[in-house]
């Protein structure tokens, strides 16, 4: 059974000028060849307004024993092997362990500027990222260490990126906010909501036009894919739906994924939106639309495996919605008064490590003496990335004009057949690094 079968789904609108066959159990994709190519049919959902609960989240019935839809194939899919458990589990420790310390590194006056922690969501970034492929491209947010991190970015790099040292991944000019690695195939973190989502449009455009156009093989055997991931706030955004109705018209090889932390700074989701429910704009396009609990890093990856197998197959685009929570404030300089602690104290009992931890434990998978193994192995990772960001230089000044035109070495060639840049009063009184 399809492991979106775990999670609410929302049937495309109908269209009276074709027919939908019944469905012969409640969720079904259509084949690709089939006139509803690319929905999913479900019975309608519950309205929210059903649960006996106090509504804490957009979806929050979900969360609930009592009300999951669930069912022991998908926990069968949901299963891990000792390997995997344990790399999840290592990643996820890795970005919380490094966001910790980057609290501690700002408030040392080692980072400048905004510097937004992921701790929380941990669940998000390592269920989908661990599943792609080298070639594979993820497109992130503000919110961008640990997308690097899960992506393959050293620990060093993304550091020293975040001290502004030439060391960096993007030689200290890319700073906290963006993250960015051509070798791994990380295309950047944007500053802005949603300037992401058109960019990771077009690279699942060049991964089609590559293979079918250029008939470049991938070495995964299909379509290279994008995951884009953004938040909850961003879904309001022209360029959202701009995007998932291009991507959908051109079937093209991306997972756009809604990390929801039910946040977008201090406005709530719940009033900032007219319908909440984001899953539910993916059908609107003809595409999947899928909701999932984000403090369950084995729903997350069960849901993550299918989307990204249905892109790299070439069946087009899948909207994840991941409910998941941050357990800091917007950024280090937001002492997060707006939340209430009631709803804080709700998410962080559910922690997505702690969660992993003891399935790993409960399943046989490892020890605790293994667990504590990963996070010793980790901890010195976060240290030796200290000292090295600490110890690595500054850029120099001349590198302000780098990457500005397409001449490697900024604003040209002097009359004197010199760059210009190495005129030590090119930029005298304009800037200081």
């Amino acid at each position: 059974m399809s492991a979106f079968s775990a999670v609410k789904i929302l049937p495309s609108p109908p269209i009276t000028a074709r027919s939908t066959p019944k469905p012969s159990f409640p969720f079904v994709f259509s084949s690709p060849s089939s006139p509803t190519a690319g929905g999913i049919h479900r019975p309608a959902a519950a309205p929210l307004s059903s649960s006996p609960r106090p509504l804490r989240a957009v979806s929050s019935h979900v969360l609930s024993n009592e009300q999951r839809v669930a069912s022991h194939s998908h926990q069968d899919e949901a299963e891990v092997t000792r390997e995997e458990a344990l790399d999840l589990y290592e990643d996820m420790v890795l970005g919380r362990s490094f966001e910790d310390m980057c609290a501690q590194m700002y408030y040392r006056g080692k980072m400048f500027g905004f510097v937004h922690l992921y701790n929380g969501q941990e669940a998000v970034s390592t269920g989908f990222i661990r599943l792609l492929q080298p070639g594979d491209s993820v497109v992130s947010t503000y919110r961008d260490h640990v997308h690097a991190l899960s992506k393959g970015v050293p620990a060093r790099a993304v550091m020293a990126e975040l001290f502004g040292r030439t060391t960096g991944c993007c030689r200290g000019q890319g700073g906290s906010m963006h993250m960015f690695s051509a070798p791994h195939n990380l295309i950047g973190g944007f500053a802005f909501i949603g300037e992401g989502i058109p960019v990771a449009t077009g690279v699942a455009f060049s991964s089609r036009y590559r293979h079918e156009v250029l008939e470049e093989a991938s070495p995964s055997g299909g379509l290279d894919v994008t995951v884009a991931f953004f938040g909850d706030g961003t879904c309001n955004n022209g360029q959202f739906f701009e995007c998932l109705n291009m991507a959908q018209l051109w079937k093209l090889p991306i997972v756009f994924v809604v990390e929801n932390n039910l946040w977008a700074i201090g406005m709530s989701h719940l009033r900032a939106t007219s319908d909440p429910v984001i899953w539910k704009k993916g059908p609107a396009f003809g595409m999947p639309g899928v909701h999932v609990d984000g403090m369950d890093v084995l729903k997350v990856r069960a849901v993550a495996k299918e989307a990204i197998e249905r892109a790299r197959r070439g069946e087009g685009p899948t909207l994840v919605e991941c409910e998941t929570y941050r357990f800091r404030g917007h950024s280090l300089a937001d002492p997060d008064e707006l939340r209430n602690p009631d709803e804080k104290a709700h998410y962080a009992a559910r922690d997505p490590i702690l969660a992993l931890k003891k399935h790993i434990i409960e399943h046989d998978l490892a020890n605790e003496s293994d667990l504590k193994g990963i996070e010793k192995k980790i901890d010195d990772v976060i240290e030796d990335a200290v000292e090295f960001a600490d110890a690595s230089p500054l850029p120099p000044r001349s590198q302000l004009l780098e990457n500005v035109f397409a001449d490697p070495k900024g604003f040209g060639i002097g009359p004197d057949g010199k760059y210009r840049c190495e005129d030590p009063k090119f930029t005298e009184g304009t800037a200081q690094v």
